[in-house]
């Protein structure tokens, strides 16, 4: 029963979130839009749905990691492992703003897809090749404002308990660009908010900031192998936080 009522408690919490956010959302992007072209201050408004809902849940425990490894004088691409929706909520309470790279089914849900695509989020369609490519203009996009951008190299989130392969657009586009990749493992999430269940777990779930991955002297062919050294150091990482060793490695899939 008390799994039930903090459950229904923390959905409230999230909707109670957006309706009173989103309308300042849209009020602030109006204020803001001459001098903020990088929505950082509504980009910002909005992951504070994820910081509320997050903080209020009685059985949820976020933790950030390293976050001194970031440099604020840099634009990075960001990559993160995938295991649970509940990972929206734990990235949120990163202290800076990036775009994220979300998949386009969210942007069509109501006010949640209004507050995706005020914020400046990059929407991508899973599988869809052409859309791939227009989400990576996008995310150059914000680059060349200025911006840092969010990927999931793994394209959906990993139920096995282990990390899907990465695909190597999120790569190409740091080599290209010759921006740093920030990775950023995730652990524990995957028990909060179990798939095709509303109720909410007791986790304590931590994003670790790991060391930046150079991309100068890299060219578009080392994408693969850049791809694979972030991947096992991701691994490495959550495996280190959670205990035992590493499963084997799954196979490489390329984009």
């Amino acid at each position: 029963m008390a799994r039930v009522v903090a459950s229904v408690w923390t959905w409230f919490v999230l909707a109670a979130s957006f309706a009173v956010l989103t309308p300042l959302m849209a009020v602030t992007l109006l204020l803001t839009a001459p001098f903020d072209r990088r929505r950082l201050i509504v980009g910002r408004m909005f992951r504070w749905i994820g910081i509320i809902t997050g903080t209020l849940c009685p059985y949820w425990r976020f933790t950030v990691a390293h976050a001194e490894r970031r440099d604020p004088r840099r634009q990075y691409v960001f990559v993160a492992n995938h295991e649970s929706f509940v990972d929206i909520f734990l990235l949120s309470h990163l202290p800076w703003e990036m775009k994220w790279m979300a998949k386009a089914e969210l942007f069509r849900i109501p006010v949640m897809g209004w507050c995706l695509t005020m914020a400046g989020d990059i929407p991508v369609t899973r599988g869809d090749r052409k859309s791939g490519v227009v989400a990576l203009h996008a995310a150059k996009h914000v680059i060349d404002r200025g911006g840092s951008v969010l990927i999931f190299p793994e394209g959906t989130r990993s139920t096995s308990g282990d990390l899907l392969p990465f695909k190597d657009g999120a790569f190409r586009l740091a080599i290209e660009l010759g921006m740093p990749v920030l990775p950023l493992a995730i652990s524990g999430s995957a028990t909060a908010l179990r798939k095709h269940d509303w109720k909410t777990h007791p986790s304590h779930a931590v994003v670790e900031v790991l060391e930046p991955v150079e991309t100068t002297g890299l060219e578009g062919r080392d994408a693969r192998a850049l791809a694979d050294q972030v991947h096992a150091r991701i691994r490495a990482a959550r495996h280190a936080r959670l205990g035992g060793a590493p499963t084997p490695a799954l196979q490489s899939s390329a984009t």
